[in-house]
């Protein structure tokens, strides 16, 4: 029996991938600024409604503000207001599944930290007030994702990974690494355990009708690169234990050249265990989002 895929809400790129993205696995889509990276996500969120009754949830790491146009897009793309979570808001012990596990779209966990996007920009004493804010934050996201999987989201953007020298020095990277392992790809009991800690016993019931399968989840990670043409990503070294080595699937976005001009193109260039089309494919972006080029 054939795995589900996951419809991206483009027909031409689940066309590429075999069917789409295969749940329960980790897929990178990495690209420049501006190559259109968080509209392809977008896409794979808002398809989630079509395919399994609710839209996927956005989980934004980006350290400069809301920088990368989620609420714009999803108006204007798909007439989608985004609810919001609300990562400092403490849920009183009265509501837990009443109001503080409500479904919400959008968390956007460093809203508040300026503009540093690297440990090496710390000193230790900042860096031990880093590690005990990011713990504070981590554990209230926990709420975010659990909440929204009980109530049946199966698919998860991650946006927001800014490019860094080295991947040991990005938060961001580190963040992402603990919420995939310790959240996105760990048995929902154990979540709701990490969730409710010394109250779990008083809740167990209710977990257990209300429990998830994490195998059915998806994960979209969009990560920003240097690189901006798409010739270059394709000759970029991956190193052992890179992001891109332990991904199920990676697609690649940036420039081309047509003759005197530059436009975009994106190709998959990793697709384990499925079959996929390995051929460069020419994308425009208009008012209606990513439109690909199926000649």
């Amino acid at each position: 029996m054939s795995t589900p895929r996951l419809q991206t809400g483009l027909p031409a790129l689940d066309a590429l991938l075999g069917g789409g993205p295969l749940p329960g696995r980790l897929t990178v889509v990495m690209g420049a600024t501006g190559i259109g990276k968080t509209q392809l996500g977008l896409a794979f969120a808002h398809a989630g409604r079509r395919q399994e009754g609710e839209a996927g949830i956005l989980f934004d790491m980006t350290s400069r503000g809301d920088s990368q146009g989620h609420r714009e897009y999803t108006r204007r793309l798909f007439d989608w207001e985004l609810s919001d979570f609300e990562v400092d808001a403490a849920p009183a012990a009265s509501a837990v599944w009443e109001r503080s596990l409500a479904r919400r779209d959008y968390c956007h966990i460093f809203r508040q930290s300026g503009r540093r996007v690297t440990l090496s920009d710390l000193d230790a004493d900042a860096r031990r007030k880093w590690n005990i804010e990011l713990a504070r934050k981590l554990q209230a996201t926990i709420r975010f994702f659990y909440g929204n999987f009980i109530h049946g989201v199966r698919r998860v953007v991650i946006d927001g990974v800014e490019p860094v020298e080295r991947a040991s020095d990005s938060f961001q990277l580190a963040t992402f690494e603990h919420v995939y392992h310790q959240i996105l790809q760990k048995d929902a009991e154990w979540v709701a355990r990490d969730l409710f800690r010394e109250n779990f016993r008083v809740q167990a019931a209710e977990v257990e009708r209300q429990t998830y399968d994490p195998a059915a989840i998806g994960c979209l990670l969009l990560y920003t690169s240097h690189e901006v043409l798409l010739d270059e990503l394709i000759e970029r070294p991956i190193e052992s234990g890179d992001l891109l080595s332990n991904a199920n699937t990676v697609i690649l976005m940036g420039k081309v050249r047509r003759g005197e001009r530059l436009g975009r193109a994106l190709c998959v260039v990793k697709h384990r265990g499925s079959a996929c089309e390995e051929r460069i494919v020419p994308f425009e972006i208009g008012e209606r989002g990513l439109v690909l080029d199926q000649s």
